[in-house]
């Protein structure tokens, strides 16, 4: 096909002779052409042979090919006659893609005789190459795929190309093709040989590839090398060592193959799957290897060659042997306490006469110390398994750094600690973003690494910064210090004696410090040790996310001194329990702490005794008769007002992240100390102090006289509009659905849910409020789900999801379950 002019073949003198030697000459040409592409299997070598053949047999003063790869996009561009400048500016051709694809779907070749006038035609761009005459392009086909296009610019001899040029490029292309589509072919073979011996090199397991009839090692990865390093003793090379190695099983078989040739096993070479074997040589080194032999047989049913791969044993008998040291110090540790235990529980009841109450007693909190004791290393090793399986979880909250700090002092302090703590934070350092028990737990750890450490004079200090977004506390004391190289290694398990700062067991696990960084890490802090050498103490500093600002209040607590209101009043706290000795031992441990403790044994009639004692708090045995804690969260409405604290014998993750959903506050796993039981429930009680007022632009609540007003203006309202709106209110800044508003403030819970009585009820205390359903100011419509009331520092009281306050009355897990 011609395109932009069109040429007439003319018979040169001679007539048919001469076309018959032009024939001959042109048939010579394309052999040779043919030769030459066929020479290599190197693709750029091919495609380069190919450009300057094609231009050989045209008369072409350049030319390029363009090849495509599966997805149709430039892989491979080839020019001959043009200079680098000109190369590098055909590439980056705006419309050499457009260009490209329509001589792609023409499909047949082209041969333009005004090339810049065509591309004008087609509506592109001036070509960079700057020919006058193009044959162009063959586009060649290889299994009904496409594979590229030949440009053919200007001949030599400034003649235009004629139709014998544009067969001969016919001709030579599918040939080409043949040429360009074996070195791709080739160049994959290639590159998948090389990626599988990349595979093979870099294996963790040795493999090792023999010649089944030399006995010779044809090749061997980095890992087998590796092998070949640790039984080399010297002087001799690989072939002559395998002629030294002997052979042992596990099950005492073993041979030399010094005895034995190599080249006679293999005659009789078997597969060989997992068998462990330990490879020694004389004088020498010895692997323990688990083994996997493969013949490959060739045609005739021969071995040709022999395959061994080889997984060093030596990472797993560390992990065994680290495994072994770990019971050892579990063993250990446990064996002390339960010594103890033992031994004071035989002192008190063989002693005869009985021994006065005051050396019981001793025996007493020995007994209580161990099984502390006991208790806390059953959590380490419990939260050390949890870091390690990467199920550690914690769940942060804006939390005082004062607070966190002084628990941790008074749980170190009351265990028995005898160092002072010093504590030096800063007045306007923001909240922690923490997990308060965890961290308390951190710091707690750190105290007794301090104090085990230090001269027993001297104080540990705690001291708190800001660093950008972190708040970094450290712990420091004055004991022996810490060599330099050992700093990087304190927060790694840890089970050889000769690790210890001291000589104490607890020193030789690393649990502790172990658990500090798990624990940091995951609240996305990091934890350091620092030292100035011997004798120079010690400071481990830790960070954790600050809250940005301050939360202000919403609204104002009633006046307290700990859990403890003004007058002296002893806050009440119900205990729900089936189990008569819990119950006393329970009863006893508030009644010493200054709680009132009211005690039942069955969870029948609980409405009516929470409504009749008003308690502050709720200690709610797991599994009753029954029923269970969790039930009756769901079915007792006034268990939703108080905190809850789950009392229950089972630890299992899953147990307490259902009852804490449930709505409760806190779960505490039996058996627990007094101590704990204590610092917990006060915790609960302030998390969940009860407010006083509640003031909305001009809407002021008062809860303790139940008053209600709006601007000064008293408001009458019936009980179930107080109840409605103190729940809004408690509430504020999270919807509450239809169910939870029917279930807490009307007397008589309807038995099915029905939105139009809470509607209708919103309406009268809308209409008594003064304010627009079209545009509230106090109470906000979540169409289908319920009702809200913005925050008293909501700017934007329109929004659908609002932030949920801190410390809610109601938790939103109870409440979305109401839902």
């Amino acid at each position: 096909m011609s395109k932009g002019s069109s040429e007439t073949a003319t018979e040169a003198p001679g007539g048919r002779r001469t076309l018959s030697m032009a024939s001959r000459d042109r048939a010579s040409e394309l052999r040779s052409a043919f030769l030459r592409i066929n020479t290599s299997l190197d693709l750029d070598t091919v495609l380069q042979e190919v450009v300057g053949s094609a231009r050989i047999l045209t008369g072409a003063a350049r030319g390029l090919i363009v090849m495509l790869d599966e997805r149709g996009e430039v892989q491979d561009f080839v020019t001959s006659g043009l200079p680098a400048e000109v190369h590098r500016e055909v590439l980056e051709w705006s419309d050499g893609e457009r260009l490209f694809e329509h001589l792609r779907d023409t499909g047949t070749p082209l041969r333009v005789a005004d090339f810049p006038a065509y591309l004008r035609e087609l509506g592109l761009s001036p070509s960079p190459c700057g020919s006058r005459t193009v044959l162009g392009t063959t586009v060649l086909h290889h299994r009904d795929g496409h594979l590229g296009s030949f440009f053919l610019g200007d001949k030599q001899d400034g003649g235009g190309f004629t139709h014998e040029d544009e067969e001969t490029l016919v001709i030579f292309a599918g040939q080409a093709t043949t040429a360009i589509a074996n070195a791709r072919s080739y160049r994959k073979a290639q590159q998948a040989r090389a990626d599988l011996e990349v595979l093979v090199d870099t294996s963790p397991v040795g493999v090792v590839v023999f010649d089944a009839k030399s006995g010779r090692i044809v090749s061997l990865n980095r890992e087998a090398r590796r092998f070949v390093k640790r039984l080399h003793t010297g002087g001799h090379g690989v072939d002559q060592l395998l002629g030294m190695v002997t052979w042992r099983h596990a099950d005492g078989r073993e041979f030399s193959t010094g005895d034995v040739s190599l080249e006679q096993l293999f005659e009789k070479a078997m597969p060989l799957r997992a068998e462990e074997i330990e490879v020694s040589v004389p004088e020498g080194g010895s692997v323990r290897m688990l083994i996997n032999v493969t013949p490959i047989h060739c045609e005739r049913g021969e071995v040709a060659s022999i395959v061994v791969t080889a997984q060093d044993l030596a990472p797993l008998d560390e992990l065994e042997k680290q495994r072994a040291e770990f019971l050892e110090m579990v063993t250990h540790e446990l064996r002390a306490p339960l010594t103890s235990i033992k031994g004071s529980a035989a002192a008190v009841l063989g002693a005869a006469p009985v021994p006065p109450p005051a050396e019981l007693l001793q025996f007493f909190r020995i007994i209580e110390g161990q099984a502390d004791r006991m208790r806390g290393l059953i959590s380490n090793l419990l939260d050390a398994g949890s870091i390690r399986a990467g199920t550690l979880t914690v769940s942060p909250e804006p939390s005082e750094v004062a607070t966190m700090v002084d628990e941790a002092r008074n749980t170190f302090l009351s265990g028995g600690g005898r160092h002072p703590v010093a504590i030096d934070i800063p007045p306007d350092l923001p909240l922690a973003f923490a997990d308060r028990q965890r961290i308390v737990q951190v710091l707690s750890n750190l105290f007794s690494n301090a104090a085990r450490h230090a001269p027993q004079s001297s104080a540990i200090r705690v001291d708190a910064v800001r660093e950008g977004d972190y708040i970094a506390l450290s712990v420091s004391d004055e004991g022996p210090g810490i060599p330099a190289e050992r700093l990087p290694h304190l927060f790694r398990k840890r089970v050889r004696p000769s690790e210890g700062r001291d000589g104490t067991t607890m020193g030789r696990t690393g649990l502790g410090l172990m658990i500090c960084r798990g624990l940091v890490e995951a609240h996305g802090g990091r934890i350091r040790a620092e030292s100035g050498g011997i004798g120079i103490g010690a400071r481990f500093t830790f960070t954790i996310p600050a809250v940005r600002g301050r939360p202000r209040a919403t609204v104002s607590p009633r006046p307290a001194d700990g859990v403890f209101a003004d007058g002296g009043e002893k806050p009440k706290v119900l205990v729900v329990d089936d189990d008569p000795h819990t119950l006393r031992l329970v009863r006893d441990a508030l009644r010493v702490a200054g709680f009132d403790a009211i005690v039942t044994g069955s969870p029948s009639g609980l409405s009516e005794i929470i409504r009749r004692e008003d308690p502050h708090l709720v200690l709610l045995d797991l599994m009753l008769p029954g029923t269970d804690g969790i039930k009756l969260m769901r079915e007792v409405p006034e268990l939703g007002d108080i905190p809850v604290i789950f009392l229950s014998g089972y630890g299992r993750d899953e147990t307490i992240a259902t009852a804490l959903a449930s709505g409760a506050a806190d779960y505490i796993v039996k058996p627990f100390s007094a101590t704990e039981l204590k610092a917990r429930i006060a915790a609960a009680i302030r998390l969940r102090a009860r407010p006083r007022t509640f003031t909305l632009h001009d809407l002021s609540i008062d809860y303790e006289r139940r008053r209600v007003t709006v601007a000064g203006r008293p408001l009458q309202l019936t009980a179930t509009e107080y109840e409605v709106l103190r729940r809004l209110s408690l509430n504020a800044g999270r919807v509450l659905t239809y169910r939870f508003l029917l279930r807490h403030a009307w007397k008589r819970y309807p038995r099915r849910v029905d939105p139009k009585l809470v509607q209708s009820t919103m309406k009268r205390i809308r209409r008594k409020l003064g304010e627009d359903a079209d545009s509230p100011l106090y109470i906000f419509n979540e169409r289908g789900v319920g009702y809200r009331m913005p925050q008293p520092d909501d700017r934007c009281p329109s929004v659908s999801n609002p932030v949920q306050p801190a410390g809610p009355v109601d938790p939103p897990s109870r409440a979305a379950a109401l839902a």
